[in-house]
């Protein structure tokens, strides 16, 4: 059940570990990074939701989830193949979005499918398994190019290419990912959803959330990005940061918008199509959903901070270079792949510890252990001088992953009511998406105006949004019959 994510992991490991790499490959500048990756969580955030409300609603002879397991890896191989090939910088910036798409499709249903299958009690596990596969997959995916230089393959960038290591790693990927997510789509059964309802624990909204009175929300929020705007414009920081205005404004807008629809067609607040779903079940989230909102907030800032910092942290303080095409830059860019690869070894590990931790502390301090040790793990990069010694931190980051990765997705189950579990756990994701969007905007900002250009600052913030994150969970309610 959970091996499909071994294969989606292989993928999503090169796209962290290679990504910026490649941009810088092909002329990005260190300030340029966040922005070409904003489209990555941007995708996320439109494809997921989506996703899951149709995924609730589908049943055909494959069943509820796996057809969209299927599809989605098909595209995500054909995107992985084309990836390093990308000669030019846009290109490259494009397949990052087609493959963050891609990805979404075929991830989304996984998180729900564990929650479909397995009962209450089982459900930690089920999502500490699929951590356990995610860090076997990462692990094979980040070492790659590394494994492939010591066995003589070239791993310096001709002028304006990418190297033959990562091309090849890119290609293994594709090949991984569709094999594992079709071993599970013809391995594994779903269960008919009248059989599915039967099991579910969980309170059903019968009716549909009252969307009357959302124009003052979307009032608040339109107000809030169009001075964010002014300000940004007013101090003259990066444009990215528009894009965080920009998104504040536009949800203001589609609040106002859809009860200004409402009011000129009243049978929208009665047969409410894909918009009027999201939106009414976006507006009456579980309260056990809005206290993991801001675990989930301050972590994956930290964790996009990670991915998109690390190589270039490593490359200035460790090895001291900063030219992407030098043989010692991609020397560190290797590193960072095996350093990848041992925060994923110390995941699968952990995914086989965390179990007693809950079942000692309970969930909630559980999680919070393993964020600070990963926070201590990411604010350690400012210390180390020894690229070697850098693998000690890792251990805390790949306690902290596995734990990012299934203990807020068991607390958050618990509250959810079967018929909408896939469209919550999409909804869910806004809460991945909007951190790495927040971070896309202004870590480029952070750098220029309060790090003086050194990126491990930026892996410093990251490790004490971690420690925020942690503090965080203990206000979090858990599900009826959980102990803490």
């Amino acid at each position: 059940m959970c091996f499909g994510f071994l294969g989606i992991q292989f993928g999503f490991a090169l796209q962290t570990a290679d990504v910026s790499r490649i941009f810088q490959t092909l002329g990005a500048s260190l300030e340029q990074i966040p922005s070409l990756w904003i489209a990555a969580p941007l995708t996320g955030l439109i494809v997921q939701p989506i996703i899951g409300h149709c995924s609730d609603r589908t049943w055909t002879r494959l069943g509820r989830r796996r057809p969209y397991f299927l599809a989605g890896a098909l595209l995500s191989t054909l995107a992985l193949l084309w990836m390093p090939n990308a000669g030019v910088l846009w290109m490259a910036a494009i397949l990052l979005w087609l493959m963050d798409a891609s990805f979404n499709v075929a991830m989304e249903p996984f998180r729900a499918f564990v929650a479909d299958q397995l009962p209450v009690r089982q459900r930690p596990q089920g999502y500490l398994m699929q951590s356990f596969f995610i860090g076997v997959g990462a692990v094979v995916a980040s070492m790659l190019p590394w494994i492939l230089a010591h066995l003589g393959i070239s791993n310096v960038a001709p002028d304006g290419g990418i190297p033959d290591t990562v091309k090849y790693s890119f290609y293994a990927g594709g090949a991984a990912l569709l094999g594992a997510v079709l071993w599970t789509v013809l391995s594994t059964r779903e269960y008919p959803p009248e059989q599915l309802h039967s099991f579910d624990a969980a309170p059903v909204h019968e009716s549909l959330p009252d969307l009357r009175g959302i124009w003052r929300r979307g009032s608040l929020w339109l107000v809030a990005g169009m001075a964010l705007g002014v300000l940004v414009w007013f101090l003259q920081l990066r444009d990215e940061v528009y894009l965080l205005a920009t998104g504040l404004a536009f949800y203001g807008l589609l609040l106002i918008g859809y009860e200004a629809a409402m009011k000129m067609r009243p049978a929208l607040a009665e047969k409410r199509g894909l918009l009027g779903h999201v939106l009414g079940d976006l507006h009456a989230m579980p309260v056990a959903m809005r206290q993991l909102a801001w675990v989930q907030l301050f972590s994956w800032f930290a964790l996009f901070a990670m991915w998109i910092y690390t190589t270039a942290t490593v490359a200035q303080v460790q090895y001291g270079a900063t030219d992407a095409h030098s043989a010692l830059y991609n020397e560190a860019a290797n590193w960072v792949g095996v350093l990848s690869a041992a925060y994923n070894v110390c995941a699968a590990v952990a995914a086989m510890v965390i179990p007693r931790m809950v079942r000692r502390w309970g969930l909630r301090r559980s999680h919070l252990v393993n964020l600070w040790l990963g926070g201590l793990g990411l604010a350690s990069f400012l210390f180390v001088r020894d690229p070697r010694w850098l693998l000690l931190p890792m251990v805390g980051v790949g306690f902290a992953w596995a734990s990012i990765l299934s203990l807020p997705y068991a607390m958050l189950s618990d509250n959810l009511p079967a018929s909408k579990m896939g469209v919550y756990m999409g909804i869910f994701n806004f809460f991945i998406v909007i951190p790495q969007l927040v971070a896309a905007s202004v870590l480029g900002e952070l750098l220029k105006r309060c790090f003086h250009g050194q990126p491990v600052w930026a892996l410093v913030a990251g490790g004490a949004s971690l420690f925020v994150a942690g503090l965080c969970t203990l206000r979090v309610r858990l599900g009826d019959g959980r102990a803490d």
